[in-house]
């Protein structure tokens, strides 16, 4: 951990009319930018475009913003998107929360005052945590490539031997001393009436 002060930088994405036709955008970069450690807080039409991440780059350089805060879409779409963005400005990809307010505020919450006052909630979180990041490292380690299932039930079976199939090394382990789980215990099965065993 380094001792320099926390210069948090806020994002918050109109993403067209996705997020800002619910939400009062302005006002939550406005809310942001009185939140503790807060340097700069700004909104934008497209975080994830070029310009968005460009001015995320130019606050980290400029301003020495060092941890990011971007609030968008879900990060399952862009967080690599801006962890490599700030990670160009010099800056750890580590350093930097995403807050979902798409999904989980202007997508589900019609009201705009309701859905402004949740993302200023969400904005408020991202902020308080990011200021706890640590700078990581990525790595690589090596695997073993082979899966255990847990079960040899019906479901167990089929997994382990989709597994198999997929050129996996497959451990199948059943605490009973047979397998078929309560398949097993069937004496026919509907509608062909066959054996289940």
């Amino acid at each position: 951990m380094t001792s320099e002060p926390i210069r948090i930088g806020v994002y918050v994405c109109e993403c067209g009319i996705n997020i800002g036709a619910v939400i009062d955008v302005a006002e939550v970069a406005r809310f942001a930018s009185a939140l503790p450690h807060v340097s700069v807080a700004r909104q934008f039409k497209y975080m994830c475009s070029e310009a968005g991440q460009k001015m995320i780059q130019d606050d980290i350089r400029n301003l020495g913003i060092n941890r990011v805060v971007v609030a968008s879409c879900t990060p399952r779409m862009h967080e690599p998107t801006f962890q490599n963005a700030i990670a160009a400005a010099g800056l750890n990809p580590y350093y930097f929360q995403m807050t979902n307010i798409r999904e989980q505020v202007s997508w589900v919450v019609e009201d705009p005052a309701q859905a402004t006052a949740k993302a200023k909630r969400l904005v408020s979180a991202a902020v308080a945590r990011v200021a706890h990041h640590a700078p990581l490292d990525a790595r690589k380690e090596q695997v073993t490539p082979a899966v255990l299932v847990v079960g040899g039930g019906i479901a167990g079976i089929q997994a382990a031997l989709t597994i198999a199939e997929g050129g996996y090394k497959v451990y199948l382990v059943e605490r009973q001393p047979s397998i078929g789980g309560h398949m097993a215990q069937l004496d026919k099965t509907f509608p062909t009436l066959d054996c289940s065993t």
